[in-house]
C-alpha cells in the first residue's frame, strides 16, 4: 500500500495531522535521547498532502508499506518501535538494495529478532521533502526493556543482521535510528 510517510520535530503538529488525516502517529520514546535526527513520524492513506507536509518538517516521502510481521494483537500502548533510517548501498540501485532487503533481510530479521512483535518495511517511492532515503524499517517491541535486551536472538543473530545490512544499506549515510511509541 502506498502512504505519505512524513518525519518531523512536533509532536502536537504531528497529532493534528493524524486526526485530520486518520493517520497513525508515533512520537519520541519518552526514554529516547535527545539528537536524534527526528521526533515524529506520520503515516497516512490520503491525497491531503498539504496536512501531512504541516507536520513533515525534517521529510516527506511517497513509500510502499510492507508488514513482514503483522501480530494484530492488542500491545502495551508506550511499546517500543525502533525505526531504522536506510540509504542504500552505493554499489546498489534502490531496486537492488530494495529487493535484498525485502527477500533476503525480512526473512533473516524473523529469524533473527524473535521478540520483535511488528516488523514494517517503508520502501521509499519518492522524496518530496528533505533528504533522500531508500527506506524505513519499523520494528516493534512489546517495552523499550524488549528493544534494549531482546533486539537480537544472540550474538550469532546479531552477527548475521549486521554483516548483512552491511551489504544493502550505506551504514555511514543512513541516519541514526529514533525509538518511537504509537499514540
Amino acid at each position: 500500500m502506498l502512504e505519505l510517510v512524513g518525519l518531523g520535530s512536533d509532536p502536537t503538529a504531528a497529532e493534528a495531522a493524524g486526526e485530520a488525516t486518520g493517520a497513525t502517529v508515533y512520537v519520541k520514546h519518552q526514554d529516547e535521547g535527545d539528537g536524534r535526527p527526528y521526533e515524529t513520524m506520520i503515516r497516512a492513506s490520503t491525497d491531503r498532502i498539504e496536512v501531512v507536509r504541516g507536520a513533515a518538517d525534517v521529510a516527506l516521502f511517497v513509500c510502499f508499506s510492507r508488514a513482514i510481521k503483522d501480530e494484530r494483537r492488542p500491545l502495551p500502548p508506550n511499546r517500543a518501535i525502533g525505526s531504522f533510517p536506510l540509504v542504500a548501498h552505493p554499489d546498489l540501485t534502490h531496486r537492488q538494495a530494495d529487493d535484498h532487503w525485502r527477500d533476503v533481510h525480512g526473512p533473516l530479521a524473523l529469524a533473527s529478532h524473535s521478540a520483535m512483535c511488528d516488523y514494517t518495511q517503508l520502501s521509499v517511492v519518492a522524496t518530496l521533502v528533505g533528504r533522500e532515503l531508500d527506506g524505513i524499517a519499523l520494528c516493534a517491541f512489546e517495552s523499550r526493556d524488549d528493544l534494549r535486551t531482546k533486539f537480537f536472538n544472540d550474538d550469532d543473530a546479531r552477527a548475521a543482521i549486521e554483516a548483512d545490512v552491511a551489504t544493502f544499506a550505506d551504514l555511514r549515510r543512513s541516519p541514526r535510528r529514533v525509538v518511537l511509541t504509537q499514540l
